[in-house]
């Protein structure tokens, strides 16, 4: 029999799930549409039926436990609070709404930190205990490991990268604050800064012949890759507001290697380049030439279900240890 897990990601717009063995194998993975559920209980529902019918397609395995990542999602109260991107308002106990359909034990946790334990068990930090995973999607989230431990805090919010203020007063942001990171350097962030720059700018572009709601981060991209003059503006100017927040990170944990994951780090060096001369710009010496920035380690396709089964498995294996220390 085969010992698997599920790995879970909650997204604004998607959720997808699949069935981990402990090697990382994604066994079968499905998704279904978060938006078209207004209450949570019917999403979890229709996640439960999707998920058994994987499961019933997968004969002589054990399902040992769930692993959650989600947005705002609470490590030690199993719950999403408040989360800014989902359908749903309030506080979530989501670890209690899974148990009244799954007989296994359920974890749940930020979704970036669920990265950040991905990169740590399958991907670019295998061999590293001081890391920072920062995930560039619609928004921009973080995992810090200092020790071989995630930070969490005392609340479980603990490493809100995304939500740090890089510029006083600047752009409004989905968690009611202004100048957050995540306005600047997420896929979202990009297609506001293009629409700025469109309107400011005389540089010639491809942009300019698409409509402006349809402007996305692959399109400028595509034009970026392709030499657009703007394109390119865009994603220095991007890159120039990471670039300060990570010095900034690095002076705080030093950490070993910080690891870009998500939407817009699959522009590769596109970002990553310009990301590093604008760290080195405003890193404190001190710290010249220890931290690397690095995209992730782990399958695109898979990688947010990766994170997810990473955390059941390492709680798991945490159980497993306690109770060998009890006997």
């Amino acid at each position: 029999m085969k010992e698997v897990v599920i790995g879970i990601d909650i997204g604004g717009t998607n959720t997808v799930y699949g069935i981990v063995d402990k090697q990382g194998n994604c066994l079968i993975d499905g998704n279904i549409a978060t938006t078209d559920y207004h209450k949570v209980g019917a999403f979890i529902d229709a996640l439960h039926q999707h998920i058994e019918t994987s499961l019933q397609q997968l004969p002589g395995i054990v399902l040992r436990g769930i692993g959650v990542g989600a947005p705002n999602g609470n490590y030690y109260n199993g719950t999403i609070e408040h989360p800014p991107n989902l359908p749903w308002k309030g506080v979530i106990n989501l670890i209690k709404l899974f148990k009244e359909h799954f007989d296994v034990p359920c974890y749940v946790t930020n979704d970036a930190n669920a990265a950040a334990m991905g990169e740590m068990i399958y991907g670019a930090a295998k061999d590293m205990k001081d890391f920072v995973v920062v995930t560039l999607g619609t928004g921009v989230g973080s995992g810090f490991v200092a020790n071989g431990e995630l930070i969490y805090g005392h609340d479980g919010f603990g490493g809100e990268l995304g939500h740090t203020i890089v510029q006083q007063n600047g752009r409004e942001c989905n968690c009611g604050r202004k100048g957050c990171l995540e306005t600047y350097a997420s896929v979202s962030g990009i297609v506001r800064t293009t629409h700025i720059m469109l309107a400011e700018s005389s540089k010639p572009s491809v942009l300019r012949d698409i409509p402006a709601k349809e402007i996305t981060g692959k399109l400028v991209t595509d034009a970026a890759r392709n030499g657009d003059p703007l394109a390119l503006e865009i994603f220095d100017y991007t890159a120039q507001w990471l670039g300060f927040s990570l010095a900034n990170t690095i002076a705080i944990t030093s950490p070993e290697a910080i690891i870009l994951f998500g939407g817009l780090a699959q522009a590769g060096d596109l970002l990553i380049q310009p990301v590093k001369q604008h760290l080195q710009n405003n890193l404190l010496n001190i710290f010249e030439g220890k931290t690397k920035v690095i995209p992730s380690g782990l399958n695109n396709n898979n990688a947010a279900i990766l994170g997810a089964s990473a955390l059941a498995w390492q709680e798991l294996k945490k159980v497993h240890n306690d109770k060998i220390k009890l006997n």
